[in-house]
């Protein structure tokens, strides 16, 4: 039976949002650095996104929506009342003074990145079915858009016009797969999204088929992989131990979120300790296997957060 936070019998979808535009290189930044600018004015939110946007931030009003729509789902900023808009402490890290990755010139920066889009179920329906729910490899488009009508239809769902899943889900290949040439001169919003990088999802030979790239992922570092798995060990339980079937294959955990093959994520969990420096341990016990947590070890963002760092020490790379 299908679970996980889509299937709340609570659940409201989100199709939209990004006005059709895919995240674009420049976009949390020049979002981030318009929030920091101004979050010391008690309301900041109409300085940010209202009509000075448009000059201030050299994009049109629709873009400008986006661009605030990616910045909030990809966790660098965050709007807790409806007239104050912040930067978090995300990101900060990458993109305030002497910030880890301003300019997303890491792999690391990427998969975090990544991760939010991917487990953000509350905004990007598209995004946490596609990579938690999927029950294929290889997709077509038009079976994409068939899937999720069918999964709003079978939870009672307010109708979803059609219109709007066929822009989400063309949102969503654009995020992941790079544009043709022939795509590019059509059209002046083709750039690329710097999550195509990545390559999570790859064009097969037949037309409008896309491919999950599940295996190894080589540029995906230890530090993000265990801030990843911190971060969804907070949603999910409070426990000390978790097993390794919800590490992966739980619906928004890091072994289907980032399209992990068993041997990977075998190989990864065993080297927690030497990772986590002791806050997390593997263990095979009378077949059991699972991650155990050291109780003294608090799950709020500022503690999971540090183990990004160690991802950038090695200098700045660009992906594969």
């Amino acid at each position: 039976m299908a679970h996980g936070p889509l299937f709340k019998k609570d659940y409201r979808p989100q199709f939209s949002g990004h006005e059709t535009f895919p995240l674009r290189y420049g976009w949390l930044k020049k979002a981030y650095d318009r929030v920091s600018e101004t979050e010391g004015e008690g309301n900041n939110k109409a300085l940010c996104w209202g009509d000075d946007a448009i000059a201030h931030l050299g994009v049109g009003k629709n873009m400008v929506a986006s661009m605030r729509h990616w910045a909030n789902v990809a966790g660098i900023i965050e709007e807790p009342s409806a007239s104050k808009v912040r930067t978090t402490r995300l990101g900060q890290e990458l993109f305030g003074e002497s910030g880890l990755d301003p300019y997303l010139e890491h792999p690391a920066s990427l998969w975090l990145i990544h991760w939010k889009l991917a487990t953000a179920w509350k905004k990007k329906t598209t995004w946490f079915w596609t990579y938690s729910h999927c029950p294929t490899v290889t997709f077509e488009r038009d079976q994409l858009i068939r899937w999720l009508e069918r999964l709003a239809m079978d939870r009672g769902w307010p109708r979803v016009a059609h219109a709007t899943l066929k822009k989400d889900v063309a949102c969503f290949i654009r995020t992941y797969t790079a544009q043709s040439a022939s795509a590019k001169a059509g059209h002046d919003d083709a750039l690329e999204s710097p999550l195509t990088e990545l390559r999570l999802i790859k064009p097969t030979s037949r037309r409008d088929e896309y491919r999950l790239v599940r295996g190894q992922k080589s540029t995906l570092g230890n530090g993000v992989f265990v801030w990843s798995l911190l971060e969804y060990w907070s949603e999910i339980t409070h426990a000390s131990t978790l097993s390794f079937e919800a590490i992966a294959c739980e619906p928004g955990g890091p072994g289907r979120t980032f399209l992990l093959d068993e041997n990977d994520l075998v190989d990864r969990l065993s080297r927690l300790d030497e990772i986590s420096g002791g806050v997390l341990q593997w263990t095979e016990t009378a077949g059991l296997r699972q991650v155990v947590r050291d109780p003294d070890f608090t799950l709020d963002a500022e503690n999971i957060l540090k183990f990004i760092r160690s991802d950038y020490d090695s200098g700045h790379m660009r992906t594969a």
